[in-house]
């Protein structure tokens, strides 16, 4: 299982990241390139406890039948649902976002899972800093993917 919390995972996610450039084509989706990174960054910020976004009324239902889903095995969907503090619409700077992401990734990585928040995801609620390693892994994944990285 990938974890943001293992050394070895994050350096192979950080080459992914480094290797994005402005000119990558989105495979889905409706962000540009540089609004992926900023949104990323906000995922992260999540995880940290920087921002700390409200409980979704959907998430509330559905969130304990599929909270597993966020730490296993299985890649994120393509048009999975986002929470409106992590949509970013509006034009982002490319190399602003991606040193915002690295240096967020790292710190998230380095202090390991006491660094990771105690505030409820917005969709899924509680989640053990276990399961905020592996989900942030597959955020992180999901989107680099979809720009090819």
């Amino acid at each position: 299982m990938h974890t943001l919390f293992d050394p070895a995972t994050t350096e192979k996610m950080l080459l992914r990241i480094e290797s994005i450039t402005p000119k990558a084509t989105r495979q889905w989706g409706k962000m540009t390139v540089d609004q992926m990174l900023a949104h990323c960054a906000k995922g992260l910020e999540m995880a940290i406890g920087i921002i700390k976004p409200k409980r979704v009324f959907i998430g509330r239902i559905l969130g304990p039948l599929i909270r597993k889903k966020y730490s296993d095995e299985s890649p994120f969907g393509q048009h999975s649902p986002t929470s409106d503090e992590l949509r970013m619409t509006a034009p982002q700077n490319f190399d602003e976002e991606k040193q915002r992401l690295i240096s967020l990734m790292k710190q998230f990585s380095s202090a390991g899972e006491k660094g990771a928040t105690s505030h409820p995801h917005p969709f899924f609620g509680k989640l053990t800093p276990g399961e905020w390693g592996i989900g942030m892994y597959k955020h992180l994944d999901h989107h680099l993917r979809q720009f090819g990285g």
